[in-house]
């Protein structure tokens, strides 16, 4: 009579690889069969199943047949691998989707016009700043460094800075009105 129990034990005792082919023969035609019950295709099925037993082998030790039954221990392993698989691909359709509209979503050419002109303006409103306000707009906005990099590197305390930078955009701001 075939025993699960037993033959799990044997394999978290001593590595019973004979008990693990036992386990290996019953077990994995009934949860490729499940699987496929399941709706999942003939190859995945017997992927997961072997994915399933070898997680047995793996995680025997972990079983208590006090909580559940050997099959319906490795029923919910294939179960859980199943749901991963069905995750991770569900993960890959869409990043394949979100390339798709990337490389299907080129620039159109008026707004590629639009923010051209956009730049334009907003080059041409800077050059009406006052030195001290356009270095320190073109610092932190076009180097990219922080207010407190910026008060560091031209040696100004970074209240200066801040206050440079609110006049600044407060400026540009009233220039660039119409582009919002």
């Amino acid at each position: 009579m075939f025993d699960a129990n037993s033959l799990i034990a044997a394999i978290v005792r001593s590595g019973d690889r004979a008990a693990f082919a036992a386990l290996f023969d019953h077990f994995a035609p009934r949860v490729k069969g499940l699987l496929m019950r399941g709706g999942a295709p003939a190859e995945l099925a017997e992927e997961v199943a072997q994915e399933t037993l070898l997680a047995v082998w793996r995680k025997a030790a972990l079983f208590d047949p006090a909580k559940a039954s050997a099959s319906t221990w490795i029923a919910t392993i294939a179960r859980n691998l199943r749901i991963d698989i069905a995750r991770r691909e569900t993960r890959s359709r869409l990043s394949q989707v979100y390339e798709i509209l990337d490389e299907e979503a080129p620039e159109q050419p008026d707004a590629m016009l639009s923010g051209a002109e956009r730049d334009a303006r907003v080059r041409a409103a800077m050059t009406q700043l006052s030195p001290d306000q356009y270095r320190v707009v073109e610092l932190a906005f076009i180097e990219g460094f922080s207010h407190q990099h910026v008060a560091d590197h031209l040696a100004i305390p970074l209240g200066t800075v801040k206050s440079r930078l609110r006049l600044a955009l407060s400026h540009l701001r009233g220039r660039l009105e119409d582009l919002r």
